[in-house]
């Protein structure tokens, strides 16, 4: 009986001591996070930001016939929260891994108890939270000052968002991937991150585009997120075709950032 005790005594050690490890970087990370003011203001405060200040244009809180009755302000409330997102995904996220690798501290901490995997899935957690953050703040302040209407079809706006945060992070762990340096996580983050505002519908709303460039928008990751947070957000079910590519995406960004990531 103790032989066997001691075995599982034995046995479960290194996984407590792993999961006290990854609890201890968690709370590291999350602690230096809260001392990035930019990370916090661009994530946080930038998206409901500019909501604020599309809907105080007059003509954007008048119904648009072109929009379906919707107003122009009813249709940025995906957006901003999309943009939340996107700014963890490819800003915020990429440098803060590509600079642990650049400093060898990835490396160092292969040796450890304490796997660089951890330190991903801190960042992961921790920008996927704040993004999440983001979204209900931009839809609390569009309630409370504009009458945007909270989500009708909530499980389906729920499912869409969690698709989409995967989607926004996945596409960061590929950009931290493929950059070698701190300075080229920049690059090829803003690189991306102005179409991926583009296909949002930061500019103009994918429900406004013309029938062939929404066609093309809605089969990128952040144009079938508008979509499928808009639908839901009107009280429909998103479409499948929108989740549909949401997923898809979501698997071959991983797939591809599994692939190419190097811990040093």
């Amino acid at each position: 009986m103790s032989t066997r005790t001691s075995a599982r005594t034995g046995a479960t050690a290194p996984v407590s001591a792993a999961r006290s490890a990854e609890r201890a970087v968690l709370t590291a990370e999350f602690r230096l996070f809260r001392r990035e003011p930019g990370s916090l203001f661009w994530i946080l405060a930038f998206p409901t930001g500019l909501l604020v200040i599309l809907g105080s244009i007059p003509s954007f809180r008048e119904p648009d016939e072109a929009l379906g009755g919707l107003r122009v302000i009813d249709t940025y409330g995906p957006v901003t929260v999309l943009l939340g997102m996107i700014v963890a995904g490819l800003q915020t996220m990429p440098p803060v891994i590509t600079g642990y690798r650049e400093r060898g501290i990835l490396r160092r901490m292969s040796t450890t108890p304490v796997r660089p995997a951890a330190v991903l899935g801190a960042q992961m957690g921790i920008h996927g939270a704040a993004a999440l953050a983001s979204a209900v703040l931009a839809l609390a302040v569009g309630r409370a000052a504009f009458g945007i209407r909270l989500p009708g079809q909530v499980a389906g706006y729920l499912l869409a968002l969690v698709l989409s945060v995967a989607v926004a992070l996945c596409l960061g762990a590929l950009v931290s991937a493929l950059s070698g340096t701190t300075k080229a996580a920049h690059v090829i983050g803003s690189v991306i991150f102005f179409p991926s505002m583009f296909c949002a519908g930061v500019w103009m709303p994918v429900q406004a585009m013309p029938d062939a460039l929404a066609a093309v928008v809605e089969g990128t990751p952040f144009g079938a997120a508008a979509r499928a947070l808009g639908d839901a957000a009107a009280g429909d079910w998103p479409a499948w075709s929108h989740l549909g590519v949401l997923a898809l995406w979501a698997v071959v960004l991983i797939g591809a950032a599994g692939r190419w990531f190097r811990w040093e």
